[in-house]
């Protein structure tokens, strides 16, 4: 049977070629679901050589990684990072893999994505070592970073990006505080801890957060020693532009992007590889990049310009506390 392959993936863009790469690959490696079989088979692509999956996978590998290793230039003050997780298959098991992102806003105001790795886990040291990969890349001036509270990141946050303000992701830490709340109390709690963030600066938040703890603390103790603890890392995205703080409080900025991720690699199920998700993540992620640097800036330029007077303005504040 001949093979109809290149036919299919050559005029796709370049995330659907990955896609049916790895889906190809997983199927000649017999590591692919009933879900994968089937679309093997409706594509016709049963006649393919392990040789050919080979070349096109190699193509594409190649094209991904020179993206992945590219020179970093310019200033970086906003940094989200970021991770989901897949099955691969390794070592005659199907282990769980983390995938970490980061994301990252110019001082010019274009958003875009500037790193990709796959591990076995999201302990400190895999974190350290992808955060000194982007350094050596060229990642300098980040003011803050914006991701969840895994203890394995936060640690090598402070290595790497000493200086740099960490954000918490108000997303994840509200779902962390309501598990804490019996069910029929949680819309209410959750009301109380969002009156924080409606303030209009971040002393007035900061004032709200006593508040709302000791509001808290009769009936929700665990509640408010959670939100006690997180005052600084909760507010830091107050202490930037305020046209930035609706983009700057969470991960949610990057959900559009992480749904499709899900999407893509849900299809694939169990990947044959590290380098089939890194194939795959990364030509869905280059795509999105496209499209972010062909459209308008993520912030303007004239707010990214006040960055610098508004942390100013915080250091006077916090000399006068003290």
């Amino acid at each position: 049977m001949g093979s109809y392959f290149p036919s299919l993936l050559e005029p796709r863009r370049r995330a659907e070629r990955a896609l049916l790469a790895v889906v190809q690959e997983a199927y000649i490696l017999g590591v692919s679901t009933r879900k994968m079989e089937t679309l093997v088979r409706t594509l016709g692509m049963e006649g393919i050589s392990r040789s050919e999956v080979s070349r096109i996978c190699g193509e594409l590998d190649e094209e991904v990684n020179r993206w992945r290793k590219r020179p970093l230039e310019g200033a970086y003050p906003y940094l989200w990072l970021d991770a989901t997780y897949v099955k691969v298959r390794e070592g005659g098991m199907v282990v769980n893999h983390a995938i970490v992102i980061a994301y990252g806003v110019r001082e010019t105001g274009e958003r875009e994505i500037l790193g990709i790795e796959v591990g076995l886990g999201e302990d400190g040291a895999f974190w350290t070592e992808f955060l000194r990969e982007l350094i050596s890349r060229g990642l300098v001036g980040v003011r803050l970073v914006v991701s969840d509270a895994h203890l394995g990141l936060q640690e090598a946050i402070v290595t790497v990006l000493n200086g740099a303000a960490w954000q918490r992701c108000r997303v994840h830490f509200m779902r962390n505080a309501l598990v804490r709340v019996p069910r029929g109390a949680q819309s209410e709690v959750a009301a109380v801890i969002r009156s924080i963030f409606a303030q209009p600066d971040k002393e007035s938040a900061r004032s709200q957060l006593r508040f709302v703890v000791d509001q808290l603390r009769p009936k929700y103790h665990r509640v408010s020693e959670l939100l006690e603890g997180a005052e600084e890392d909760l507010l830091a995205h107050m202490s930037f532009p305020r046209e930035h703080w609706r983009k700057l409080h969470s991960t949610n900025p990057l959900e559009r992007v992480n749904k499709e991720i899900k999407r893509r690699t849900n299809v694939v199920g169990i990947f044959p590889n590290r380098n089939a998700v890194i194939r795959l993540v990364g030509a869905l992620l280059m795509e999105q990049q496209d499209e972010w640097m062909s459209g308008r800036c993520y912030l303007s330029v004239e707010s990214m310009r006040k960055i610098t007077t508004y942390q100013q303005q915080e250091k006077q504040l916090v000399g006068c506390r003290s």
